[in-house]
């Protein structure tokens, strides 16, 4: 492929907020610099694009093979003023002078979307000295096409001479997309016909790219491709689930069945919580059951699981039992006098001990008294 510096220049005028070309003519634009940017860079690696605008003459980025420096500052460009064909053109053809890779061809793209306020001489002027220089110049002329024609059409008739092809004029009526219109134009297709977005911009290949220029791109948009369609295939069956039940009158088969196994279900989770009293009613065969039997199996095995809180309130009074047994226990005087003599540095004899043990004794004869008095 060709190894070239191109600088595209875009028109930033007012004009540029005319709604003919969608959204507007600027952002038209910006679509088409992008096409542009990637038919240049991946026709050749080594092949250098700058950016500068013609409304305030203003050079945004120099000649770089970063392609994301170009779309980035492209964002940026606000309409602004009046165009400024001549002097745009002049600094352009500056910028590709001054350009490292001096084996490299020289080429400016000039969109131009306003009325051209020059002498038709000035504009045949600066065509001869570009086509002394070697430059070739690409025009696209939109949104003001039949006011600009003539002029333009002479501009790049003077570079080309009478047997230059290098330069090129392209025409697009107002139209829903300018890149699209470029797609097939001399300006992405190059000298020799072919393209670095993939072959006509990707026309006729699956997303819009050739496998063959660009495979791990044509793979990872297939991949994300097959992703996004089985996601939405996924939130469509899920959607449509809920709905089944009520799609026709005929479903009360359906919904019998259903409802049966999920009680079936209720009523195997319901066992499988029971204890081993329960075996008997484990091993009775719920298929052969009707409804009825089965919601009253499902009573009776609610109501077996009732009763385990019953059991364990007699636990907690069998342990009330228990405790009041251990009281009797701590009563006797007997047992007390066994535990305080094994006790270390405790002396039975010792007269708090003994007051303490006379006490419980009497308190024992006083609970005695008491109860039969009763």
């Amino acid at each position: 492929m060709v190894l070239e510096s191109t600088i595209i220049c875009i028109d930033n005028s007012q004009f540029m907020r005319n709604g003919d070309f969608n959204p507007t003519r600027l952002q038209a634009q910006q679509d088409a610099v992008n096409l542009i940017t990637q038919s240049k860079t991946r026709s050749n690696p080594e092949s250098n694009v700058a950016l500068m605008t013609l409304s305030d003459l203003s050079v945004l980025v120099g000649l770089t093979n970063d392609s994301g420096k170009i779309l980035a500052k492209l964002n940026q460009v606000t309409p602004n003023g009046c165009m400024k064909f001549i002097s745009g053109i002049k600094i352009a053809h500056l910028c590709l002078k001054h350009r490292q890779g001096k084996n490299h061809k020289t080429r400016i793209i000039a969109f131009v979307g306003s009325p051209i306020e020059a002498d038709e001489k000035e504009v045949i002027k600066l065509a001869k000295k570009l086509k002394k220089e070697k430059v070739n110049i690409d025009i696209v002329n939109f949104g003001e096409d039949e006011i600009n024609a003539d002029v333009l059409n002479k501009f790049v008739t003077t570079i080309n001479g009478k047997e230059g092809t290098g330069s090129h004029l392209v025409t697009i009526p107002p139209g829903p997309h300018l890149s699209d219109a470029l797609v097939s134009s001399p300006i992405v297709q190059g000298e020799d016909g072919g393209s670095g977005v993939g072959g006509s911009s990707g026309a006729g290949f699956e997303f819009g790219v050739n496998p063959d220029d660009d495979p791990e791109l044509a793979l990872a948009l297939r991949v994300s491709m097959e992703e996004q369609r089985a996601r939405q295939q996924a939130e469509g069956g899920a959607e449509e689930t809920p709905a089944t039940p009520a799609a026709g009158g005929g479903g009360g088969a359906e919904d019998e069945s259903s409802e049966e196994a999920l009680l079936q279900r209720a009523l195997a989770m319901s066992m499988d919580t029971g204890e081993a009293g329960s075996a008997a009613p484990k091993e009775r065969d719920l298929g052969s059951m009707t409804e009825e039997e089965q919601i009253a199996y499902a009573m009776q095995m609610s109501m077996a699981d009732a009763e385990k809180p019953e059991d364990s309130a007699k636990a907690e009074s069998m342990d009330v039992d228990e405790k009041e047994d251990y009281s009797e226990v701590m009563n006797d005087p007997a047992f007390l006098q066994s535990v305080l003599q094994n006790l270390p540095g405790v002396d039975p004899q010792s007269e708090a001990v003994r007051n303490a043990m006379g006490a419980m004794k009497d308190e024992k004869k006083d609970e005695k008294k008491k109860e039969d008095k009763k």
